[in-house]
């Protein structure tokens, strides 16, 4: 793959194109919040939703919030770009818009966490539930946080520049 300094782009180059990388990471993050908010909504009108305890209603309204949350930080830069566009910063649009994604996945994550803890205490009961809590973690953990470090690490270091 070839580095930065390889692309011979200007930096508005640069900006549109991890503008663009950007948007394609959103649209394909997009079906998993929908999913997930879209189940989680239609909770409360099951009959067998009365009966939850405390605990499973707590998780469940923890699940919902953060759904809520990561499909506003996952949708955020659009509504960043709209007031930005025309104003020739996409770097801004980009730095911001990045750390947008990072945050709506981690809140997607902890949404999914909490959904997982639910489905296993009403279905196996809370052992089972924090076994696949458990497992969920290391999971997200796995590939969302420590494969993209470790990939990055193995990269040779380059200029102080934004990919």
């Amino acid at each position: 793959m070839a580095g930065t300094k390889d692309r011979n782009e200007t930096p508005a180059e640069r900006a549109d194109r991890n503008w663009d990388d950007l948007l394609q990471e959103l649209r394909v993050v997009q079906t998993g919040v929908q999913l997930q908010a879209g189940f989680l909504m239609t909770l409360p009108f099951q009959q067998r939703f009365a009966t939850i305890t405390a605990t499973q209603r707590t998780a469940y309204l923890v699940a919902f919030g953060l759904a809520i949350l990561a499909t506003a930080l996952l949708i955020a830069p659009v509504a960043v770009h709209r007031t930005l566009f025309r104003k020739h910063r996409k770097d801004i649009l980009v730095t911001v818009g990045a750390r947008l994604a990072r945050s709506g996945l981690a809140a997607l994550a902890l949404s999914f966490t909490a959904a997982i803890f639910l489905i296993f205490d009403l279905t196996m009961g809370r052992p089972a539930a924090i076994i696949a809590v458990i497992g969920a973690v290391v999971i997200f953990g796995s590939l969302w946080v420590v494969l993209p470090v470790a990939l990055k690490r193995q990269l040779p270091q380059a200029p102080s520049q934004t990919q």
